[in-house]
């Protein structure tokens, strides 16, 4: 998610939804000097913290073995999203990010038989853009997604070679080159596609992978070549991996990584 660098924060929250996303991430309960030593904390702010979201029901509290575990009472928060559309979830923070960078963002959903799919777009007001026809489909390997594909499911040389393959490409890279970024994508979990995949575009991408480490969805700026600097692209990128690691935790339950 973006934020406004304006904005004040609320350190007792932060430190609330840390111990949150802490325990949920562990699925075992802990004590309170535990949890306060694992977070960061003092023990006393911890201890306030711990009773105060026990007692609205967001941790259970075992009073033999004093220990705090997720509570019931998330589910009042989670149920409205249960069986929700992932599309519906992610367009707050995909718009957020496509208005902040002035920039339009593709959402692809990828199928088991290694294609993308365009499901859904989100475009910054008053600028210029490319215009993809809803459903489109492409080879998985295509463009910086297809980067970004390959490097997830850590495919050999030949095996990306014969999906780079598969691309038609309006200005086709080098395949070491390709395979290049594919190596560092392992590294960053985001790729570039300068006017290779269509000419006149700069695709930046990042892709987000399910609890099993499987690719499900991608994310794509595509703007016309020359709008953004390298800079500028290097921010989308930095806001698509942020964004894709915040969809694998919250929509696929994703465990975070160290």
């Amino acid at each position: 998610m973006t934020e406004d660098p304006g904005q004040k924060l609320v350190p007792a929250v932060q430190n609330a939804v840390r111990i949150l996303r802490m325990l949920a991430m562990l699925g075992r309960p802990m004590g309170a000097t535990q949890i306060a030593r694992e977070t960061g904390m003092n023990v006393s702010s911890a201890f306030n913290i711990l009773r105060t979201l026990s007692h609205e029901g967001l941790l259970s509290f075992d009073p033999e073995a004093k220990t705090y575990r997720i509570g019931m009472g998330l589910m009042e928060f989670a149920v409205p999203l249960l069986g929700a559309n992932p599309a519906d979830v992610i367009r707050p923070t995909l718009t957020a990010i496509a208005r902040e960078h002035e920039t339009m963002i593709a959402l692809w959903q990828i199928t088991r038989n290694a294609r993308i799919v365009l499901t859904d777009r989100f475009t910054a007001p008053n600028i210029v853009h490319a215009v993809l026809a809803q459903n489109s489909r492409l080879p998985a390997f295509s463009g910086a997604i297809g980067r970004c594909y390959a490097a997830t499911l850590e495919l050999s040389e030949a095996q990306t070679r014969k999906g780079f393959d598969t691309v038609r490409w309006q200005d086709a890279p080098r395949f070491d080159s390709y395979w290049q970024d594919v190596l560092q994508a392992r590294k960053t979990r985001t790729a570039y596609d300068l006017s290779q995949l269509y000419r006149g575009l700069d695709i930046v991408a990042s892709l987000v992978r399910d609890a099993n480490g499987m690719p499900r969805l991608g994310m794509s700026s595509i703007t016309i070549s020359g709008q953004q600097s390298k800079e500028r692209l290097a921010d989308i990128a930095a806001a698509l991996a942020g964004a894709a690691a915040q969809v694998e935790r919250c929509v696929f339950g994703r465990p975070v990584e160290n």
